[in-house]
């Protein structure tokens, strides 16, 4: 593990029941990146942030904290001895002490207790709140009065667990804004589970992407929107859709829309491949030459998302100006807008 190396999984299997609900896993988060597991309903996402915090056995592998193996076969380090945070998604906070006590909790003992007490509540921007009662604030503030809790103890590590997942979508976007810029100003590492990849990609430096078990990619969020490693990837970042391509060149696709760039591939040319293809790499065309079918609208304000069929029956999505107008059943023209697009094997292709 390299010198700013916080958190490593190393080959880590963790389930329940000697069941691997997680295999394989291989990550690293270094000393002050925001880290964030992404991925549908019963993943593992939750199961590997369990594993972190101690409260899950691991199978196989290890988990190793800054310079000391926290998890392993056969070892799990009691959760209080890690020095790792937790925000829950219910926030868990006592209901009879107010919200500076909530803060203070973990740190009673501490010399400096007042003093960092206030400081996280300036932090979080509830100074003024300080003797009132959970009850007393809204979603959002005692989301905010977890965090600062969580915070107080200095903890090296800190695990958030769909934190954002009971406010409305409006508040989380706000919030997961606020919540980056508290742990950028704190210096605090983190990692943070969700479903939702525009809350993920709003806070994270780098994020993990689950399917069934097996992390698909750890990268930042430019590179699973632009440079997807796998097909899954592609599709469930982004709103990706593919269309059937035939390689010309190692850079260059033929496609229904037209010869576009590619990312480079050592595939011969005539190979069948699948083209990634985003709402914002398909263009309004007035005269364009190539009609799709409008299946359904979805109005934006400023764009409009629509959905079409291609002439070969292929499914895209397309994101126009506000001001263009077109009715389910009609027919709009269309032309590519990339400048270059990522390309996978065509299913039962031999490449």
């Amino acid at each position: 593990m390299s010198a700013a190396a916080l958190l490593s999984l190393r080959d880590l299997s963790c389930g329940y029941r000697d069941h691997p609900v997680v295999q394989q896993l291989n990550l690293q988060l270094n000393v002050g990146e925001i880290g964030c597991l992404l991925g549908p309903s019963g993943c593992g996402k939750t199961t590997t942030l369990r594993a972190i915090a101690g409260f899950e056995p691991v199978l196989s592998g290890e988990i190793q904290l800054g310079s000391s193996v926290i998890s392993r076969a056969g070892f799990t380090l009691a959760p209080e001895k890690r020095r790792i945070g937790m925000v829950f998604q219910d926030y868990a906070l006592f209901p009879h002490l107010t919200v500076a006590d909530n803060v203070a909790f973990g740190i009673r003992e501490h010399t400096n207790c007042t003093q960092t007490t206030a400081e996280l509540l300036d932090l979080v921007k509830l100074s003024t709140l300080s003797k009132r009662f959970p009850h007393e604030l809204s979603g959002g503030q005692q989301q905010r009065v977890a965090l600062a809790r969580a915070l107080a103890p200095a903890p090296q590590l800190l695990l958030l667990d769909e934190p954002f997942s009971n406010l409305d979508n409006e508040l989380r976007r706000r919030l997961s804004q606020e919540v980056r810029e508290i742990l950028k100003a704190r210096g605090t590492s983190a990692v943070l589970v969700t479903h939702d990849q525009e809350e993920a990609f709003a806070v994270s430096d780098k994020v993990g992407v689950f399917k069934e078990g097996h992390l698909e990619q750890w990268d930042t969020p430019y590179n699973l929107y632009h440079r997807p490693q796998t097909p899954f990837v592609a599709s469930f970042i982004g709103q990706g859709y593919f269309i059937r391509g035939e390689m010309l060149s190692r850079e260059s696709v033929q496609t229904e829309l037209g010869v576009i760039h590619c990312q480079p591939r050592d595939w011969p040319s005539g190979s069948p491949v699948d083209v990634l293809l985003r709402p914002d790499d398909i263009a309004f065309a007035e005269d364009g030459l190539q009609q799709a079918l409008v299946l359904s609208t979805s109005f934006l304000g400023a764009s409009t998302l629509y959905r079409l069929r291609l002439a070969t029956g292929g499914h895209v999505e397309a994101l126009f100006p506000g001001h263009v107008q077109r009715q389910t059943g009609e027919y709009v023209g269309v032309r590519l807008a990339a400048s270059q697009v990522v390309t996978f094997a065509a299913p039962g292709s031999q490449l």
